[in-house]
């Protein structure tokens, strides 16, 4: 028996950029090749996209983790590692993407309709991309940036022009049968329809779909009954239909109550689309006429309803009467509420560039910790990731980049002095004035910036000068007759 899931929770991971290269080009007769390491490729994006062949969230139930490929290493003789493959994810139209807060990222309706649910990481630069004139010869390359990782909400709220509404066993899965060729469960029993049903109406020329959903019964606003899990199906609905059974033979029961009871549901129901579903245009369906005392019970309440400014229709889905009439009537409020809506550009892109005096980044106090200091913002935050740590001269070129966006002289306005705790991302040290942005460095060795503490210096310099020693001591002559 296939299953009904419109709900569920999944947990998206996009690919991890490709870390860049590092390399010198070498060649015979050529020492001196020049930088020459490719950039990492991009991590894979995971995406949603709309499939119109796709009716349930059933795959995401028994699948709920979903991850893209990583992208590929830089390598050398200028060669850039390959791009993750993006992850496409189909879902059902009419799927809504919402944070495990509730609020709503994306509203996907319309076949082939995407959403990026999370974003690959970038790929590292490798050191021929990282050459300047202040670094003619890079020693290091930039690591790639991790994925984006989410956890996401799917609801499958139903796209139907008509909603019908009503208590159980008032005949909306009878009315939905007769209206359209869908063929929902019918018995005589309270709850027959467990999800919603979807049917296509043609009146004249018009064609709009219908959707009937579970009954509902009082304080489904609260969720008792599930009516939580139904009610955001009717959300996009351009009219409301009240199914009243005139049958019924609940004493506590009426057309007239069970009018107020459902309306006084609609109207505490806060949809998460926005708007009020009270507001939505409404018709009154009075069903079950063909039996002889629903038919005096829907003429004695008729003009009841009618006195409060809603369409009234007596139906019978046994002998079909009144169906043709209240098919046109929908039909009708249908199109007045497309010819309404404002039409959709699909060209239209909305940019919101920063402002101009934006620093990208902010600088305050930690709460916990006197006297340390928290830089947040992208990319201060992205140039930390992609820092390999291990290396001197891969750390002097995140000084020159933090300088250059103005960070140093933040920390100063803000109280830093020599030596306070600067947190960045998941990075804290202790923080060190560096040379002011844009200045040439001359480097000592590959790999290492002179600007870095004392120790590493003297270390560089030790190194340098026992190279030199073993590289002339076997050339000496003198020695070389001596021992001979």
């Amino acid at each position: 028996m296939s299953r009904f899931v419109d709900r569920v929770v999944i947990h998206v991971s996009a690919g991890n950029g490709g870390n860049g290269c590092a390399s010198v080009h070498r060649e015979k007769f050529k020492p001196l090749g020049g930088p020459d390491g490719g950039n990492g490729g991009n991590g894979g994006d995971v995406v949603l996209a709309v499939d119109s062949g796709v009716h349930t969230l059933l795959d995401f139930h028994f699948r709920p983790h979903a991850r893209a490929s990583n992208g590929r290493q830089g390598q050398g003789s200028n060669r850039d590692g390959a791009a993750g493959e993006p992850l496409e994810l189909r879902v059902p139209d009419g799927t809504v993407v919402l944070t495990e807060d509730g609020e709503v990222l994306a509203d996907l309706t319309g076949n082939g309709t995407r959403f990026v649910a999370a974003r690959g990481g970038r790929g590292g630069l490798g050191n021929a991309a990282l050459a300047s004139k202040a670094r003619k010869a890079p020693g290091f390359a930039l690591l790639g940036e991790p994925g984006e990782a989410r956890d996401l909400v799917l609801e499958l709220r139903s796209v139907a022009d008509v909603g019908l509404v009503g208590f159980p066993s008032a005949g909306k899965s009878s009315l939905i049968s007769v209206l359209s060729s869908a063929r929902p469960k019918i018995a005589e029993y309270p709850f027959t329809t467990l999800v919603p049903n979807l049917g296509v109406v043609t009146a004249g020329e018009l064609t709009y779909t219908i959707a009937d959903v579970p009954g509902l019964i009082p304080g489904a606003s609260q969720g008792k009954g599930l009516g939580l899990d139904f009610l955001r199906h009717i959300e996009r609905c351009s009219v409301l239909v009240h199914v009243v059974d005139c049958a019924t033979y609940e004493p506590d029961r009426d057309p007239l109550s069970d009018v107020d009871a459902l309306e006084a549901e609609l109207a505490r129901y806060t949809p998460g689309l926005g708007g009020s579903l009270a507001s939505r245009p409404r018709v009154i369906v009075l069903n079950k006429v063909d039996v002889p005392d629903a038919r005096e019970l829907a003429d004695l309440v008729e003009p009841d309803l009618s006195a409060r400014g809603l369409p009234v229709f007596t139906v019978s889905t046994a002998s079909r009467e009144g169906l043709r009439e209240l098919s046109f009537a929908l039909a009708k409020v249908v199109e007045e509420d497309r010819a309404a809506r404002p039409p959709l550009d699909a060209s239209r892109i909305v940019l919101r560039p920063p402002a101009v005096d934006e620093a990208g980044f902010t600088v305050v106090e930690d709460p916990e910790e006197p006297g340390a200091f928290i830089v947040r913002g992208e990319r201060p935050e992205r140039w930390v990731r992609q820092t390999a740590f291990g290396n001197n001269e891969a750390v002097g070129y995140l000084a020159d980049r933090l300088a250059r966006l103005g960070v140093e002289q933040a920390l100063a306005e803000a109280g830093a002095k020599t030596g306070c705790p600067v947190t960045i991302g998941d990075v804290t040290f202790d923080w060190e004035p560096s040379t002011p942005a844009g200045v040439a460095v001359q480097f000592q060795e590959r790999g290492d910036d002179p600007r870095l503490d004392r120790d590493a210096r003297v270390g560089a310099a030790e190194r340098k000068a026992a190279k030199r020693a073993r590289r002339e001591s076997p050339s000496d002559p003198a020695s070389t007759e001596q021992s001979s």
